[in-house]
């Protein structure tokens, strides 16, 4: 079966182009600029992007994937894909070796469904001291062998493990994440600019959720923001939602790490999608307050309560990004930390039709994931 796209706006890597492409057995097959040959399901001009990619994630519309319930986790992975997000990785919090490993079973079943891209472990190796919405009972020195039965469970789709690269045992467990594909990420750290620098050159990639969760700059003790927005290496998360970050950061880091190496994320969590209330995020209680979350003890931010399509209408809006770059920190970006640059991430032939269908204002009329339809577009 064949699907043609056409009197659309385009977003690709090369810039925005007035055409059409083509859709077969789920792929991209043709992409062209202009009126498209023969029939085809005309767009009225609307704007075309790839489907987001999120690659932290804690849950929506009432699911919370650290409980590793396969119908929340569904629920949330639904919810998000009405959103635009048509490639989700699960993220859970710190726990105990047996939850943990009980939720990544569960989890990696949606995986092998496709479902979900991968499974995150957000902790429980991270510090103490900036442990942010964890439960501080449950973290605990980085431990190979544990990493190992976790990675076991995840039967071969953990994807990510966040870490704080100055706690006792870190650039072991580091070396060895990188060894079993697990991309190591830095983060809800109390490190040094230098001890950053050190989890870096063991392997860390990413800096999970930058600014938050680690020491703010300092003309005398950079700490690791600067070694993470200054090295080649690491791809820095943002959430853009105007609770985590000021928006003059979001664009420091735009401007410091460019859209090559900066992918937002929505760290979304339960409540997502259902409006204020008390929820659970792991073993913690979260107040939701005007669409922020903060813990019910102590007020930590815990979480937001975004969405991809809201992230990549304020990179735009606020943060002065082009589509082209707010394609690629939503899609390319993303696409590429979890090694799927060749088939997701971009409207290019030969790659998966996840595709997400924008007003002239840049709110979400339809989805496409792998060819089919999520969400219908309008009729023009």
């Amino acid at each position: 079966m064949s699907i043609t796209l056409a009197d659309a706006r385009l977003v690709t890597p090369s810039g925005v182009h007035h055409g059409w492409l083509t859709i077969e057995d789920g792929r991209i097959t043709h992409v062209g600029q202009g009126a498209a040959p023969g029939s085809g399901r005309g767009l009225g001009g609307r704007h075309v992007v790839p489907g987001f990619i999120d690659i932290h994630n804690h849950g929506g519309a009432g699911g919370s994937f650290p409980e590793g319930d396969p119908e929340g986790a569904r629920r949330a992975a639904e919810f998000h894909a009405q959103h635009g997000t048509t490639t989700t990785m699960a993220s859970l919090v710190s726990g105990g070796l047996d939850s943990l490993a009980a939720a990544a079973s569960a989890l990696a079943d949606l995986c092998e469904d496709g479902l979900l891209a991968g499974i995150h472990f957000e902790g429980p190796y991270i510090s103490a001291a900036r442990c942010g919405a964890h439960d501080p009972d449950r973290l605990r020195a980085p431990d190979r062998g544990e990493f190992a039965a976790l990675v076991k469970a995840g039967r071969g789709h953990v994807r990510m493990l966040t870490i704080a690269p100055e706690l006792p045992g870190a650039l072991d467990v580091i070396r060895d994440a990188v060894d079993a594909g697990v991309i190591a990420a830095l983060g809800h750290s109390d490190a040094s600019y230098e001890q950053t620098i050190a989890g870096i050159e063991a392997g860390g990639t990413v800096a999970t959720h930058l600014y938050n969760a680690m020491p703010s700059l300092h003309h005398r003790a950079p700490g690791p923001i600067a070694a993470l927005l200054q090295d080649d290496r690491v791809t820095v998360e943002l959430i853009n939602d105007g609770v985590h970050s000021h928006p003059a950061m979001v664009k420091l880091a735009f401007q410091v790490a460019g859209a090559d190496r900066t992918a937002l994320v929505t760290d979304a969590m339960a409540a997502t999608g259902i409006g204020d209330g008390v929820y659970e995020l792991g073993s913690m209680r979260v107040r939701v307050e005007d669409g922020a979350a903060r813990l019910v003890e102590g007020g930590s931010i815990a979480g937001s309560t975004l969405t991809m399509d809201v992230a990549f209408e304020r990179a735009v809006h606020l943060a002065g990004l082009s589509l082209v770059e707010a394609a690629r920190v939503t899609a390319l970006t993303p696409a590429r930390v979890l090694g799927l640059e060749s088939r997701a991430g971009s409207i290019e032939v030969g790659k998966d039709a996840d595709l997400v269908v924008l007003s002239d204002d840049l709110k979400v009329e339809a989805v496409m994931r792998h060819g089919t339809w999520i969400m219908e577009p309008p009729s023009v």
